[in-house]
């Protein structure tokens, strides 16, 4: 004799697919408060305001390697 589940439980798959439907639904809800960027001249601009920080940060990472090998090379000696 076979007993019936008192809860209807959702398979990992199905509450997988679920939360990723639930995200599109989200997502296409959300309406962008951003500015209309018609202007080269804006979008050029954010360019390169991007690629300036991008460059910052590779900078700043190339320096803290370099003060971590110097600091390696004196605890060896």
């Amino acid at each position: 004799m076979r007993f019936k589940r008192p809860f209807s439980r959702k398979s990992t798959l199905q509450r997988v697919l679920d939360t990723i439907g639930d995200q599109f639904e989200a997502a296409g809800a959300v309406k962008p408060d951003l500015p209309d960027v018609s202007s080269r001249k804006t979008v050029k601009t954010g360019l390169i305001a991007a690629g300036s920080v991008a460059g910052l940060t590779a900078a700043s990472a190339g320096v803290s390697s370099l003060r971590n090998r110097i600091d390696r090379g004196r605890d060896d000696s």
